[in-house]
């Protein structure tokens, strides 16, 4: 049995139901829900890739003059042994 003030909370979402275009569709709650949660991961993310770009240690390579001297060394350690 419904009470009297649960009929008349009921009447007023039916009529609420009957003006509400049913060609329309709107995202909703679950929707601001699912668009926020991503939000929130793709900031996370986004954190956390900064976190772990600074720490890369990256050297430019050497300029023209000093290639001279790096390129002479690095054959040299690149020799395989035999036997």
């Amino acid at each position: 049995m419904m009470s009297a003030t649960s009929t008349l909370a009921l009447t007023h979402f039916v009529t609420l139901a009957d003006s509400f275009d049913k060609d329309k569709v709107t995202p909703g709650v679950l929707g601001f829900i699912v668009f926020a949660v991503i939000g929130g991961a793709v900031w996370l993310l986004m954190k956390s890739m900064n976190k772990q770009m600074k720490k890369v240690n990256f050297e430019e390579q050497p300029e023209e003059g000093e290639a001279g001297t790096t390129a002479s060394a690095a054959p040299a350690a690149a020799k395989p042994k035999t036997g």
